[in-house]
């Protein structure tokens, strides 16, 4: 993926190394996903999987304590992430400006093992997400790694810069009231009903993200070989049925939040090959 020669976005807010504190919520991450699945159906998976997850958190429920200076690694890693913002805000101005719509550009806070944000505090265990209070999205780069490393993702630059599109879409339905409408839907429903609701929510965060890739191509050419296959590798991994799976051996369709790997993937292409905001309704297809 080519980064460089961006200009800075400006809503970039870098807390890593900074101390932080407080009572830890759940994101939208892989442990987060896998903490929501086991809230909702309990027994004895729940019981099964507290070891599992205490050694997947590796003591991420503890707030730092100190504070210290960057590597040169790091500051990389923040110059690239910069980028992208940087690129999603000049993909979204226009997408809106094309509906006659004003676009609000979104802040990205990156942070380093916990994090105080108007939905609550959290940690790295939760992954990347997107708190609407604030309309902020939260990161710790370290996970990455781990969805390379614990959950098979291929890595790569651009699997950064689709989760990043995923969570800016997230801010999209905020801003288009699509998430308050889900909300709404979602009171009086089952929990397998209402799950289906938020796993329609995800699937259009991930066409958006495809959507992005499309416009930000045709605009600044940034691609390279093999970048599609990193996104994709990414969403194979954060779907349900493949978290399920490798966690506790078997998957439970009614508990699904987010979508299957092939159904994450299948929107995010859809949003890349269409370049259509018009084609992104998911719900149509619960």
């Amino acid at each position: 993926m080519k980064w460089s020669g961006r200009r800075e976005s400006g809503n970039l807010e870098d807390r890593r190394g900074m101390s932080s504190g407080g009572k830890t919520i759940v994101g939208g991450g892989i442990i987060g996903i896998i903490i929501i699945l086991l809230n909702t159906f309990g027994g004895e998976n729940a019981q099964m999987l507290t070891p599992i997850l205490e050694q997947l958190n590796q003591g991420g429920q503890s707030a730092p304590t100190e504070q210290r200076d960057l590597t040169q690694a790091e500051l990389t890693e923040g110059k690239m992430v910069d980028a992208i913002i940087t690129d999603t805000e000049d993909v979204w101005t226009k997408i809106f400006q094309e509906n006659n719509l004003q676009y609000k550009e979104p802040t990205v806070v990156l942070f380093s093992d916990a994090v105080d944000t108007e939905c609550g505090s959290a940690t790295s265990a939760s992954g990347p997400f997107y708190c609407p209070a604030d309309q902020k999205v939260y990161m710790d780069l370290t996970f990455f790694n781990d969805l390379k490393t614990k959950f098979g993702a291929q890595g790569g630059d651009f699997a950064t810069a689709y989760v990043i599109a995923h969570e800016i879409g997230h801010h999209v339905q905020t801003l288009l009231g699509t998430s308050a409408k889900m909300r709404q839907m979602q009171q009086g429903k089952s929990q397998a009903e209402a799950n289906k609701l938020s796993v329609a929510l995800e699937l259009q965060a991930d066409f958006y993200a495809g959507l992005w890739t499309h416009y930000n191509q045709n605009m600044k050419n940034f691609l390279e070989e093999g970048d599609l296959d990193d996104a994709l590798s990414a969403a194979h991994a954060v779907g349900d049925d493949a978290i399920q799976s490798k966690i506790q051996g078997h998957i439970v369709p009614e508990s699904f939040t987010h979508g299957t790997s092939a159904q994450r993937k299948q929107w995010f292409m859809k949003g890349y090959k269409s370049g259509d905001i018009r084609q992104g309704n998911t719900f149509e297809e619960l």
